[in-house]
């Protein structure tokens, strides 16, 4: 069982096990590469693209090793798939037995405590959420583990989850008069003894941050850290290792502060009239921030008086709520923890009036009824490396967009893996027989006046080629808008927009219409897994360089600058073209996938970048000419495109 490339092989258990199981020379490769990795504990860096069969080769190898593997994924979704469908096929094809566990942040996990505390002061509730209270109530008593996303009965946002579950800022721990019973705790102790466990990007992160979240007690026996999606933790690392504070955080203080002290007999009557003046701070400085949908640095609105006022309004008032709840730390600990949450979010809130910390971005951005300002750091390659440094292990990162034009420099860098073997595995699928690269012709360059407009004309007969089955991909929520717009009296097929329902429902609606055409902007880029016939075209409206209204690319371009590096070319371009490759990389899923990828962006045959892009995409047939790619649909249709059998992607 130790010889990687029988288990792999064409006689190997997966081939006995799995239909349509076909050995894959990058998958062997990886899998060599991942175990010799693990056996030296050095640091592994892998692109492999689609069709590799990433999972199966970093599963194989650490399943086989000594010693406890974690493994974190970019999305829950992936962690879900890699727990429940491939650790149990891998696990009965290689005849091993495994102690396997997956963990998720606490927010994910019901917390009897608040559960409990709520039911009894329901007159804080609307009467939606004190509907969705009970049903929560009645599956409390029926569940095993605890993790809400059993409960399918309620949407992912429901209001009520807040009320539920529990946050770093508000878990009472060991203190805790429901710890025997906490699902969080339950998830950890199994976790603990485990040989493999199934972690995401940000829980991981949030640990590395902050600590308390679980992961920091796994870390120091770990044998291996595997990261697939590798790609995400530069930003996801940037999120925890910088400073937020939100106006859901504030209230969820506020209505925390109330309930806890009704337990204690406090002072309710003081510390409604201090909740009702955090609740009108909150109001204020949301008001003050302007409209929704603002994205920007934080200096220039504290320089305006509006907004100084409603931040030293918002200061005074957690002051003066920290100072009340003092004498009533004793009394619960619940209390204690309102008081810590007060003192903590003063202090945050004065590094934001201060803007002292040079390494970090100050912005904020703006909901319909919420904010959230963040501190966001310039790089994260130090604090990563120190957190790696503390933890002599392997470290594994993968993910099938992680070089540009064959190149890690980039990704080695933001992450400080400068010592990191760097292995490059293509696509086993035959891209140029599978897909065609459509550039069209006689398109403005984007910005120009009506481009979204002549964008919709040129692709409409693109489309109506493709009989629908397209996802048209935007790089702003505006000409999403629009074209959604235009589109809608010019196609027979079924639109589904981003924003008009969640995105599980735009795509499970997409996969059972058949013939559907998606609107999507950043969040369908990628994570998003649609085989067979129902995508057979995606197309990109322009090559998906940052805004330049963005606040942290914005401090990041000044900064390589005032260090005389490129801005463009050491981070503007890798940045994008990894983008396109991730949102390109929709269409081609499986073997038997076949479809066009249209980039709407003349920039790319017409700049001298645009070669970059190139050479960072799949080998595909490329066109400029619409004639070729309704050839290519009416071969698809007539069977002439012979789908090859076979050919399982795990």
């Amino acid at each position: 069982m130790d010889d990687i490339a029988t288990i792999l092989g064409d006689s190997g258990p997966f081939a006995r096990h799995i239909d349509g199981f076909m050995p894959r020379a990058p998958q062997l490769t990886m899998a060599n590469a991942v175990s010799q990795a693990i056996a030296d504990g050095e640091a592994l860096v892998v692109e492999a693209e689609t069709g590799t069969g990433k999972t199966l080769a970093y599963l194989v190898p650490a399943l086989l090793a000594h010693g406890v593997t974690l493994v974190s994924t970019g999305t829950k979704s992936l962690q879900e798939q890699l727990f429940f469908r491939d650790l149990p096929m891998a696990l009965k094809a290689l005849g091993i037995q495994r102690r396997v566990a997956l963990l998720k942040g606490r927010a994910n996990y019901l917390c009897p405590y608040r559960l409990q505390l709520h039911l009894e002061e329901a007159r804080f509730l609307t009467r939606e959420t004190a509907g969705q209270m009970q049903v929560v109530r009645h599956w409390a008593q029926r569940t095993h583990t605890g993790d809400i996303a059993e409960l399918r009965e309620l949407p992912e946002d429901a209001p009520v989850w807040p009320w539920v579950t529990s946050t770093a800022d508000n878990c009472l721990g060991q203190d805790c008069p429901s710890y025997s019973e906490c699902p969080v705790m339950r998830a950890r102790q199994s976790a603990q003894e485990a040989d493999l466990v199934v972690v995401n990007h940000h829980l991981f992160f949030a640990d590395a941050a902050l600590k308390g979240e679980g992961v920091s007690d796994l870390l120091p026996s770990a044998n291996a850290v595997i990261f697939d999606e590798a790609h995400q933790l530069p930003d996801v690392a940037a999120t925890f290792f910088g400073r937020t504070l939100s106006s859901r955080q504030l209230s969820e203080l506020g209505r925390d502060v109330l309930s806890e002290s009704a337990q204690v007999a406090a002072d309710v009557s003081h510390l409604s009239d201090l909740t009702t003046r955090l609740d009108r701070a909150v109001a204020d400085l949301r008001i003050a921030l302007g409209e929704e949908g603002r994205k920007e640095g934080w200096r220039e609105p504290m320089s305006t008086p509006a907004v100084r006022d409603a931040v030293e309004a918002l200061a005074d008032v957690l002051a003066d709520l920290e100072q009340s709840l003092e004498p009533h730390a004793n009394a619960s600990r619940g209390m204690d923890a309102c008081a810590r949450r007060a003192r903590e979010q003063s202090l945050v809130l004065a590094d934001f009036q201060a803007l002292a910390d040079d390494n970090l971005v100050y912005w904020f951005e703006t909901f319909r009824r919420a904010f959230v300002l963040h501190g966001t750091p310039l790089s994260v390659a130090e604090a990563f490396g120190q957190h790696r440094a503390r933890h002599k292990c392997s470290w594994v990162f993968t993910s099938a967009t992680l070089s540009v034009g064959g190149d890690f420099s980039h990704f080695l860098d933001r992450l400080g893996l400068q010592e990191a073997r760097t292995e490059l595995l293509h696509s086993p699928f035959d891209f140029r027989r599978q897909a065609v690269l459509y550039v069209p012709e006689n398109l403005p360059v984007p910005g120009s006046p009506g481009y979204t407009a002549q964008l919709v004309d040129a692709m409409v007969p693109v489309i109506r080629a493709a009989g629908g089955r397209t996802f048209f991909l935007f790089t702003s929520h505006r000409a999403l808008r629009e074209a959604a717009q235009l589109l809608r009296d010019r196609l027979d097929f079924p639109l589904f927009v981003q924003g008009e329902a969640g995105r599980r429902q735009l795509l499970e609606d997409f996969r059972d219409s058949g013939n559907g055409v998606l609107l999507g902007t950043s969040s369908f880029w990628e994570g998003i897994d649609v085989r067979g016939e129902a995508l057979s075209c995606v197309i990109i409206d322009k090559l998906p360089f940052a805004s330049p209204g963005d606040p942290v690319a914005s401090a990041r371009i000044d900064h390589i600058r005032e260090q005389g590096g490129n801005p463009f070319r050491d981070f503007q371009l890798p940045q994008a073209v990894l983008a396109l490759r991730q949102g390109a990389g929709r269409l081609v899923r499986d073997i038997n996938d076949y479809g066009v990828l249209v980039l709407a962006d003349p920039r790319l045959v017409e700049k001298s970048y645009g070669k970059t892009f190139l050479r960072s995409l799949p080998g595909m047939t490329r066109t400029r000419q619409l004639d070729v790619v309704e050839r290519f649909y009416r071969l698809l249709a007539s069977g002439e495109l012979k789908p090859i059998a076979g050919g399982a992607s795990a």
